[in-house]
């Protein structure tokens, strides 16, 4: 997926997008051409599909979401992704990755406000408070995430305690919060045809 959007979109240390960075297939180095409008538009709402790890009826639901409330709809489209707990424990640094987060939350790692939350989809609120399970800092999985070094800057709308293993939802994400990688009006524009 990273050779075939032209940029680096995974976790993984040997990116394919790195060795080589043309689209696959037996066209090679030579690329695929001009892109549409539509194409521009439906590759950048694949990537955004890739990166958060939502499948397209759940994706559209989020857009479906973001048009019914006020607002820009391209914002909260992606409040609405950057609010899955999935998301959240990423980018709190308790995962190396989305996928890792995700696994995390369906095996019962997650508390939420105490209470154990196995869904990745749940949207948390202001003032919950995520943490990682008692038993989580002995298990083999937690020393190789501390090993591999993910940075320990949370964005500003999450406070992060390394040493307890939680963080708190201090504000809803703002755009200067979102990946800067990502066009959100053209998945709006995809959608809205």
């Amino acid at each position: 997926m990273c050779r075939r959007i032209g940029e680096r979109l995974c976790t993984s240390e040997k990116c394919p997008v790195m060795r080589r960075p043309y689209p696959p297939g037996v066209h090679g180095p030579k690329g695929y051409g001009r892109q549409t409008e539509f194409g521009t538009q439906l590759r950048e709402k694949q990537k955004v599909k890739y990166v958060y790890g939502v499948m397209e009826r759940q994706f559209r639901r989020y857009y479906d979401d973001a048009t019914r409330r006020e607002g820009n709809t391209a914002e909260l489209f992606l409040q609405g992704l950057e609010r899955r707990l999935d998301n959240v424990v990423y980018r709190l640094g308790f995962a190396r990755s989305r996928e890792e987060a995700r696994q995390m939350v369906n095996h019962g790692w997650v508390r939420v406000n105490g209470r154990r939350v196995d869904i990745p989809s749940y949207a948390v609120k202001v003032d919950q408070v995520i943490a990682l399970k008692p038993e989580a800092k002995r298990s083999p999985r937690w020393q190789q995430i501390q090993q591999a070094g993910r940075p320990a800057d949370a964005p500003s709308w999450l406070s992060r305690n390394p040493e307890a293993l939680e963080g708190k939802v201090l504000a809803l994400p703002e755009p200067a919060d979102f990946p800067h990688n990502l066009n959100m009006t053209l998945v709006v524009e995809f959608y809205s045809r």
